[in-house]
């Protein structure tokens, strides 16, 4: 299938694609990744620096007749999510990203594509190794872990970018401007519960809860998705009184909504025809709720060896009503932005064995007030129920400056190229911008890309008309950028 994609136009653009989906690269585990873009520079011999976190910094002069103009960053990230349906048999260590066309889409067999951010990254590799594209100085700067934690935009000290512009190629509808973002927390809160013998005269079940689509935490958390945390406990919840919970399995990735869940428990034999009645009358009500937006939500109930141990009946008690009252999805609409989420929570992975439950959630908002008010009102409600939470990995959103520079290079060109007005935004996505900002506080920053749907679940595909149109608006914003000053 690789010969579908690398044929595809822009030539160049789906080439680095495919060479870079041919290198394992999830977030944390990026030391194929650095040294492959590290390769790739010295090979081009251009001035190529890992820094102390390991993000690769490419630097190109600029092409002739551009030394005046400013120099710019172009930034992507080089992890991705690693996410595959369950019966999907794929290493995401040792194995490139299978990729397929669809209908005008590429899409990857039964794990995410890597799109995000991939096809940003295979566009500034493209633009450094063009020998015929018009361009200022160029400074690539290739970060680390954006997916779990930004610690890659957050270790980048001052000092090793000179550039007074940032293009950053993150983000995923090609007809919009992105110029803001959120930040965000993860909250982690853990208890412990003490576990029984099964009581006598009991039958075991699993639960399967399948078939959700997922998606981004961030950009998809508004559209009412199933979350499947939620709906295994609502399922145990209906039918508590006659059930006793011994494992709880589900969800993955902070920046996913969980798409799938499972559960063990035992069953009162002598209440078995009335747990199933409930459960199964949920199930149908769950799947009506859900049928525009999940259509291919799959709830399995199946009978099998009874577990040894289960949690007493107080500890399952706290634990149900706990998920029960931890928010899930948006908690505040933005005052300032037309439909801008402004604060959201996504209930990302809860385990249950051996005695200890741990809750996952990463919290997001663009407004730090607004975060820190949902941040307290999860905090609350799990330290009531005698939870010990963490909070870790918070990071700042990225302010609207609506009078940027770089801003109106972007909107004229779009409107010259195509005929129509970009939409400006900004997105409940957790961007780097913010955080580079930190430490480059005077650099212009703005956000475009490609249309890309289903980022960070096995869904995801990237749209191949609008990585033609991407390629044409890179190359057009590349030639206007502003004279120094």
């Amino acid at each position: 299938m690789s010969k579908d994609i690398r044929a595809l136009e822009p030539t160049t653009l789906w080439n680095n694609f495919a060479d870079l989906n041919a290198v394992p690269r999830g977030s944390k585990k990026e030391e194929k990744v650095i040294q492959f873009m590290v390769d790739f520079g010295k090979k081009l011999n251009l001035e190529t620096i890992i820094d102390p976190v390991g993000n690769v910094i490419i630097k190109k002069p600029a092409s002739k007749g551009m030394e005046n103009r400013k120099t710019i960053v172009m930034q992507g990230h080089l992890d991705m999510v690693h996410q595959k349906n369950s019966d999907t048999n794929f290493d995401f260590d040792t194995e490139g990203i299978k990729m397929k066309v669809v209908d005008g889409w590429v899409k990857a067999d039964g794990t995410t594509l890597g799109a995000d951010n991939g096809l940003g990254v295979a566009a500034i590799m493209s633009i450094l190794a063009s020998k015929d594209i018009k361009h200022p100085a160029v400074e690539a700067l290739f970060t680390i872990d954006e997916e779990t934690g930004m610690t890659g935009a957050m270790g980048l000290q001052a000092g090793y970018l000179k550039g007074e512009i940032l293009l950053n190629l993150d983000t995923e509808e090609d007809d919009e401007i992105d110029i803001g973002c959120a930040g965000g927390i993860d909250i982690t809160a853990k208890n412990v519960y003490h576990e029984v013998n099964t009581p006598i005269n009991s039958i075991g079940f699993s639960i399967s809860v399948t078939g959700l689509n997922g998606g981004h935490s961030g950009m998809d958390i508004h559209k009412g998705l199933g979350n499947a945390n939620k709906i295994m406990n609502r399922l145990l919840y209906v039918a508590q009184e006659h059930l006793r919970i011994s494992e709880i399995n589900g969800g993955s990735l902070r920046n996913a909504i969980p798409r799938e869940s499972f559960a063990l428990i035992s069953v009162y034999s002598s209440r078995k025809d009335v747990f199933l009645k409930l459960i199964n009358t949920t199930i149908t009500q769950i799947k009506k709720e859900l049928k525009t937006v999940d259509p291919n939500l799959t709830i399995t109930v199946t009978e099998t060896i009874a577990p040894k141990k289960v949690m007493t009946t107080i500890s399952q008690i706290t634990l149900l009503n706990t998920i029960y009252a931890t928010h899930n999805g948006v908690f505040r609409m933005s005052n300032d932005m037309e439909n801008l989420v402004e604060t959201s929570n996504n209930v990302a992975r809860i385990i249950v064995k051996d005695e200890v439950i741990t809750i996952m959630c990463l919290t997001r908002s663009s407004v730090e007030t607004s975060k820190s008010d949902l941040v307290n009102t999860l905090k609350s409600a799990f330290e009531l129920a005698g939870y010990q939470v963490t909070l870790s990995g918070s990071y700042p959103g990225w302010k609207p400056n609506v009078n940027s520079q770089i801003l109106n290079v972007l909107t004229e060109t779009y409107e010259k190229l195509f005929g129509s007005k970009a939409a400006v935004v900004a997105c409940h996505a957790g961007l780097e911008c913010g955080i580079l900002g930190t430490n480059y506080p005077d650099m212009d920053m703005i956000s475009f890309g490609p249309t890309i749907q289903g980022a960070h679940s096995p869904d995801e595909r990237a749209n191949i008309k609008s990585a033609q149109k991407f390629w044409k608006y890179l190359l057009s914003i590349l030639e206007n950028i502003p004279t120094k000053n």
